[in-house]
């Protein structure tokens, strides 16, 4: 089995960090994204997926993925990416849109494999709403959304999963396209993910 990364890609919302957070709590190799973004105490959960560094920094270091979302720049560093390609059988890597996909498979094409996390409007403005957003905010992602066509992208990669019930089900319907759904002993697990 050659080694993958599995990228995924949805709109604000849609459970990236939760999916992202809940493989690496099973052992999987992340490909830390690196932003400019300074996540508030709503999103503090984010800090542990997302590397924060200032604009100055951000512009010196070396990115296969380099994009910019809503006034932030958001990365994937050159040679983390080429050391879980050649280290690793699997590696998650977040996606904030379709180009940072791109650019990403002109390096790995035949071994990424990309997931769109796909919401419907009423379970977007329920998690808003449920994350102590305003009406203000929400509209400002609709908007955005809108004008990015984030709901759109699942049009262009290799698999969609519906994540508008439990976290566990689109957990699971992950794993089963990773091929994490066999149970193995940990010795094996802890083998496919190296």
């Amino acid at each position: 089995m050659a080694n993958k990364i599995y990228a995924f890609l949805g709109p604000h919302m849609s459970g990236k960090s939760t999916m992202v957070s809940q493989l690496m709590s099973m052992g999987i190799h992340y490909i830390p994204t690196v932003t400019t973004r300074v996540f508030d105490d709503r999103y503090a959960y984010k800090r542990k997926i997302y590397q924060t560094v200032k604009g100055d920094r951000y512009t010196q270091e070396k990115f296969i993925v380099d994009n910019s979302y809503q006034a932030h720049s958001y990365g994937l560093r050159k040679s983390e990416v080429l050391d879980a390609y050649k280290k690793h059988k699997v590696s998650i890597a977040l996606m904030h849109d379709v180009a940072g996909i791109k650019q990403l498979q002109k390096f790995i094409n035949q071994d990424l494999v990309t997931i769109f996390l796909m919401i419907d409007d009423e379970v977007f403005v329920d998690r808003m709403l449920r994350a102590g957003c305003s009406n203000d905010e929400i509209r400002y992602y609709v908007e955005t959304a809108d004008e990015t066509g984030e709901f759109e992208h699942w049009r262009d990669v290799d698999f969609v999963v519906k994540n508008t019930s439990t976290a566990r089900i689109a957990l699971e319907q992950i794993l089963a396209i990773i091929g994490l759904v066999t149970l193995v002993p940990q010795s094996d697990f802890d083998n496919l993910v190296k």
